[in-house]
């Protein structure tokens, strides 16, 4: 029996997991004892890894449709020449733009690169990701804050903490790894900051149930509180920042005899809080969806990321402004997608670093995409224009996950070619495609990830692949080819000779990680960027700005600050109640349609969507528990679920899980301005009892 230690593609912690495998099949699967992110531990989804296409096991051969609407598999030559010679067909009727792909967090940062030289540097297409969805607003507010989309933190930072700040997050639900090591932490105040009562607010010292949306006021707030009182870091703030005497003189309209009407909660509330803060000796603040899917996510990360910098919370141990990110390679994605910046992290317009990529690639300049890729709300846009003719939906299930899907629903329709690539050929995007490309799982590839503290892990093949199995690797290259890239294709003929055009990539930026060879995350306990050429690994955890230098041109954090927006969608009489939305277990993900291999979630979970509803409102409406009730958006949208009567949300606020498609069929689309994310998080609705 042979032991392969490989990485979990789920969740942004990317956990390591020990596949025992014997005659091409796992016999058991053990997390990776001394790995540093999970030390030994896993949730039900990394234990259940081997049972992917288990239960759910497409031809592996393409299908495509026919002109009567039914489906033939054909042999991957044959489609892939199919396909490619109907994008070459659009791409010179309409223009390059008339094509676009939409990928996933939880592919390969090899195959991101990949995905993007064939259809941003060659095709000259748009292709953005779902990390859109999850972390978009976190990396702008990194990138002007810091000068680089660069988390400071190490997870270890959770255990080392004194006060531990959760806001708009719950990893207990989902990130139950990250869970276990809060509470390891035996010396710390865990303080939650949520409209609802989530599962980990119910275990928090302190939970500040702050009105939907009003965080950004909450910490404007706050901040000016903690000026007021002194409770500033004077020296840290002189000596590694900028702009703060203007951020200081901004926070003044925003006073603690404000807070009840702002927040929800009250002056003598936030003023526990900020003492708190003030008391804490290393206070380290964790964000996730909460704050990142709204319509002003992008300036409430900043906010936080004020209040650590004012305070010194940063650079040391058990501190910093820390975003969790969402999937597991979602770093990869942002870094080396070629999407929203240049491969490691520079900018498209910048000649420097055109001219490097360029040459490190072996590639004319020209060759290089000229700009951000359009956003993914503005892609789907452009399809329901009739702009976009053609897209490739790479491993993801955007019927199901897009805010307001009915949108995507409507841009199927008007597609002249519409492709999926995904495990499975029956998921909401899948089903009805004109080309399904079946690939492997995460446990029958090869390449490298990097989660949400930076540490680059392998992805090390577990099992060997059957007859006509291609990986999303394989199919970017044959996709490549049968477009006629030619020589422009020399260089990424594998996994390991991709990894090391993008180190190179890397080398002189923050995210420097030339001193790693492939080889070297083999049974690793991986490594965290950077990590130059010439560099010595001396821990297995690092963090960033220790010495309070930052990737800005003056080396110092910028405070950025702006005055709270209008909310662009407010209750109104007809939609007197706002829904929330967010994780529901932690068995469930996304859109379920991996974690439906797993009987215990689908056992443990109701197949039927659900919606959490306050005692006291259920009372006033004549609802009762498990009566099925239509919920009524203001997007014009309805969807049925079944009421559960809970004290956990606050009268005329409504939860429910995003794991059900009707979930978004109801959620508006409504972005940042800054990062284009969109607004899951607040959605003025209606609730009627059905036959009430």
């Amino acid at each position: 029996m042979k032991k392969i230690q490989s990485l979990c593609n789920y969740c942004g912690l990317a956990c390591n997991i020990d596949f025992f495998v014997e005659d091409n099949r796992v016999i058991k699967v053990i997390p990776t004892e001394n790995y540093p992110v999970n030390k030994g531990f896993s949730c039900i989804k990394g234990l259940n890894l081997d049972k992917q296409t288990q239960v759910y096991k497409p031809n592996p051969l393409p299908r495509i449709s026919r002109q009567d609407g039914t489906f033939e598999h054909m042999s991957w030559d044959q489609a892939i020449e199919k396909t490619a010679k109907k994008l070459k067909e659009i791409s010179t009727k309409y223009g390059s733009e008339s094509i676009a792909a939409i990928s996933t967090g939880q592919m390969m940062l090899e195959e991101f690169a990949l995905l993007c030289h064939v259809m941003r540097n060659y095709m000259k297409a748009n292709v953005d990701g779902n990390t859109r969805l999850c972390m978009s607003s976190a990396v702008y507010a990194y990138k002007e804050s810091f000068g680089f989309d660069a988390p400071p933190y190490t997870l270890n930072d959770l255990e080392l903490s004194d006060t531990v700040i959760i806001i708009g997050g719950n990893p207990l639900v989902a990130q139950p790894v990250a869970w276990g090591r809060i509470r390891s932490n035996k010396n710390k105040k865990l303080i939650v900051i949520d409209p609802r009562v989530s599962e980990t607010a119910i275990h928090a010292d302190y939970h500040y149930p702050l009105k939907p949306k009003s965080d950004l006021k909450l910490f404007y707030i706050l901040a000016n509180l903690l000026i007021e009182n002194g409770w500033i870091d004077s020296n840290y703030i002189e000596n590694y920042t900028e702009n703060f005497s203007e951020f200081k003189e901004f926070v003044k309209d925003y006073p603690l005899d404000h807070a009840e009407a702002e927040t929800g909660l009250t002056s003598e509330q936030i003023l526990q809080l900020a003492t708190l803060i003030h008391e804490g000796k290393n206070v380290s603040f964790w964000w996730a969806m909460g704050i990142n899917q709204g319509y002003e996510g992008t300036r409430t990360a900043q906010a936080i990321i004020n209040i650590s910098l004012m305070t010194g919370n940063i650079g040391r141990p058990g501190t910093g402004p820390n975003a969790i990110t969402g999937q597991s390679n979602a770093m990869g994605s942002r870094m080396f997608s070629n999407t929203t910046s240049l491969y490691g992290g520079g900018d498209h317009e910048d000649p420097a670093r055109r001219q490097a990529i360029a040459g490190i690639l072996g590639i004319d300049e020209s060759w290089l995409a000229t700009k951000p890729t359009l956003p993914y709300n503005q892609i789907i846009e452009k399809i329901n224009a009739g702009e976009i003719k053609a897209l490739w939906v790479v491993c993801t299930n955007p019927r199901h996950s897009w805010v307001n899907n009915e949108t995507f629903k409507a841009a199927m329709g008007k597609l002249e070619l519409f492709i999926v690539q995904d495990l499975y050929d029956n998921t909401d995007s899948s089903e009805n495609c004109d080309t399904f490309f079946p690939v492997v799982p995460g446990i029958k590839k090869e390449g490298t990830g990097i989660n949400t503290e930076r540490r680059l892990s392998a992805f090390r093949p577990v099992l060997k692949r059957e007859e006509n199995e291609l990986s999303d690797f394989d199919v970017f290259l044959k996709m490549g080819e049968a477009l006629g890239m030619g020589s422009l294709l020399d260089k990424w003929r594998t996994p390991r000779a991709v990894f090391d055009l993008m180190k190179k990539c890397t080398e002189g930026m923050p995210s420097d990680f030339t001193g790693i060879e492939y080889d070297d995350l083999i049974n690793s306990k991986g490594i965290q960027w950077p990590f130059a050429k010439g560099d010595v690994l001396k821990e297995d955890e690092r963090r960033l700005y220790e010495d309070g230098h930052y990737y800005t041109a003056s080396k110092k954090a910028q405070f950025i600050f702006e005055k709270p927006l209008e909310n662009p969608l407010p209750t109104t009489k007809e939609y007197p109640y706002i829904l929330n939305t967010g994780r529901e277990t932690a068995g469930q993900w996304q859109t379920q349609t991996r974690t439906r291999e797993i009987k215990q979630v689908g056992a443990a979970t109701s197949a039927e969507a659900y919606i959490y509803i306050n005692e006291k409102l259920a009372e006033e409406l004549l609802i009762n528990h498990n009566d099925p009730v239509e919920i009524h958006s203001i997007n014009g949208v309805c969807s049925i679920f079944e009421a559960r009567v809970t004290n956990r949300v606050k009268y005329g606020e409504l939860y429910t899980s995003f794991n059900y498609i009707e979930t978004n069929a109801l959620t508006p689309s409504v972005y940042d301005r800054h990062s284009s994310q969109p607004s899951y998080k607040m959605t003025p609705i209606q609730i009627k009892k059905i036959g009430g």
